[in-house]
């Protein structure tokens, strides 16, 4: 986006102007919302660019392409929920074909991946993904694509993109990463080689627990022609309001991350030294094994935290005794919640499978907020003590 030839906007900076488009000539300082179902025609065989806004909406391609500069993308497509830009990204595929995907995954993707998408003929291996050589060997002739998270949800798994990449393009699949936990200002996959990126805009993009939102962000225009398509039949557009909200939200992605994550390093540091404690999993722990492959891939760590603690009765007590934290599902708002990922986000998943995974009555999860670190830790001392 540049101000004068040869200079681009800083990513703070662009995250609060985004597009450069202008759709008025009033001066409004803040995106309009343009509140309509349909644009009339100039004349016959004419348009303003604006038919209908199943097809196209100034407020929504105002986002749309806010978020395509901020990924480094080409397009970005804008959904009504991050399951539905996923179910849309879907529609790539026929029946027969065959998608390798991490299999830490949030609960939502597990679900359509085996109960709508198998359903339609398309089949998974869900294995570790952070194992290059472990990917490349589950490859088959019918394989079309590499889907990963990372880090992955809620075990915060860590994949190196680059390597996946090379092996993705070697063999000609495409590679798709869910970017939601770090977002663009912290990770940037289509510069690491991936092919498309996917985010819950309800997560940190919007920032505010407001609004339910998907994005789809591609490289490849040829992508994009075809993802509008899919977009435009299957008909799960995001509302000009609701496109609004995540406008908003952006303004101020970077300054969240940086306190978010602020305040998850000192809570991650605090967990690890509770004696109810066995196990904290954050991704800015230098002694992790994936450490320094998150240092190349990231320049951030973000703000997600599981943990594991002695007792199913230790569990649930904190979640009874929190108050300023809360109990919730969902992620990425300014408010800090705390998730029981074997009740909430992955009950649908077969208990053999969630507790292979170590999604047990023992783990918990938290999006960690804006509020004061040291009050955080307060609300948690109060609801660990026995």
């Amino acid at each position: 986006m540049p101000l004068q030839k040869g200079y681009y906007m800083n990513f703070n900076t662009l995250c609060i102007h985004g597009n450069d488009d202008k759709y008025d000539n009033t001066g409004a300082v803040s995106v309009p919302i343009f509140q309509t179902a349909t644009f009339a025609h100039p004349a016959v065989g004419q348009s303003t660019g604006y038919d209908y806004s199943r097809l196209q909406n100034p407020t929504r391609e105002h986002l749309e392409k806010t978020v395509a500069k901020l990924e480094s993308g080409s397009e970005a497509l804008a959904f009504s929920t991050g399951m539905a830009a996923i179910t849309a990204l879907m529609e790539l595929f026929s029946p027969g074909d065959h998608i390798i995907a991490s299999d830490d995954l949030y609960g939502g993707s597990h679900r359509l991946f085996h109960n709508i998408c198998r359903k339609n003929g398309i089949t998974f291996d869900l294995i570790n993904t952070s194992d290059v050589s472990f990917v490349e060997s589950r490859i088959k002739p019918r394989t079309k694509a590499v889907f990963i998270e990372t880090p992955t949800n809620p075990m915060m798994q860590v994949t190196d993109i680059a390597a996946v990449s090379r092996l993705t393009k070697k063999h000609n699949l495409l590679l798709i990463v869910d970017n939601t936990f770090l977002t663009p200002y912290f990770q940037k996959p289509l510069l690491l080689g991936a092919d498309i990126v996917v985010h819950s805009g309800t997560k940190f993009l919007g920032g505010h627990n407001d609004t339910l939102a998907g994005l789809l962000v591609v490289s490849d225009e040829q992508f994009a022609e075809r993802l509008r398509f899919i977009s435009k039949t299957i008909g799960a557009c995001l509302s000009p309001f609701d496109s609004w909200l995540i406008i908003r939200g952006i303004k101020t992605l970077a300054v969240r991350m940086d306190r978010q994550q602020e305040n998850a390093i000192t809570i991650a540091n605090w967990l690890r030294k509770q004696n109810q404690v066995s196990a904290v999993h954050y991704v800015g722990l230098p002694d992790r094994a994936d450490y320094e492959i998150s240092k190349k891939q990231s320049s951030g760590f973000g703000a997600m935290i599981s943990f594991e603690v002695d007792y199913e009765r230790t569990a649930v007590r904190i979640l009874e005794r929190v108050s300023l934290i809360q109990f919730a599902e969902s992620l990425g708002g300014v408010e800090t919640l705390i998730t029981y990922p074997f009740l909430q986000t992955h009950a649908d998943i077969p208990k053999e499978e969630r507790e292979a995974k170590g999604i047990n009555e023992k783990l918990l999860r938290i999006s960690v907020g804006l509020e004061c670190a040291g009050d955080l830790i307060a609300d948690l001392t109060y609801a660990f003590k026995e």
